[in-house]
């Protein structure tokens, strides 16, 4: 009979990991079912909509959304295309590249967006901001920021997932 296999010891650093990685998936867990239940929306179509209202005025390409979301590009062209079939979003050619499409709010999207952000933003607070006073909450958006900054430096495309089916999108 083999002797049990026994783990290495998680190097120290590791606490932070572990710690991000259950805060993040808590928060994700939260605001999921408000979402849900006052949009009918993903916590990724939720976060595609947010990103074109910042400024309704100006498309967003697809590559910068990518970029954004940190997600692929075929996963981001279902997701748009998903809101696009529900009359939330519209896609447009670029007028910059000629292969490129950028996405621009729709009314029905921006309306459904103020309907269900205030909702959002109660949740965001219950499970993340209220646990925290404001020199933490100011110092973690702050450490998270150079942690998200490092990343990005380390990479050209950030949002870029590991997706062979990327280039054909």
């Amino acid at each position: 009979m083999s002797e049990p296999t026994v783990p290495p010891a998680m190097p120290a650093e590791f606490g932070v990991y572990f710690a991000l990685l259950e805060v993040s998936a808590l928060v994700q867990r939260g605001v999921q079912g408000q979402l849900r239940d006052h949009g009918d929306l993903s916590f990724v179509q939720f976060q595609i909509l947010a990103i074109c209202g910042e400024d309704p005025s100006s498309p967003r390409s697809m590559t910068e959304l990518a970029d954004r979301l940190v997600h692929s590009k075929s996963g981001l062209t279902y997701q748009v295309g998903q809101l696009e079939r529900a009359g939330l979003v519209v896609r447009v050619p670029s007028t910059r590249d000629e292969r490129g499409v950028n996405v621009t709010l729709s009314p029905e999207g921006a309306s459904l967006l103020e309907r269900v952000l205030p909702g959002h933003v109660e949740v965001v607070r219950d499970v993340l901001v209220d646990a925290l006073g404001d020199a933490d909450r100011d110092e973690l958006a702050r450490l998270l920021g150079l942690v998200a900054d490092h990343v990005r430096r380390r990479s050209p495309r950030p949002g870029r997932v590991s997706d062979s089916r990327d280039d054909q999108a």
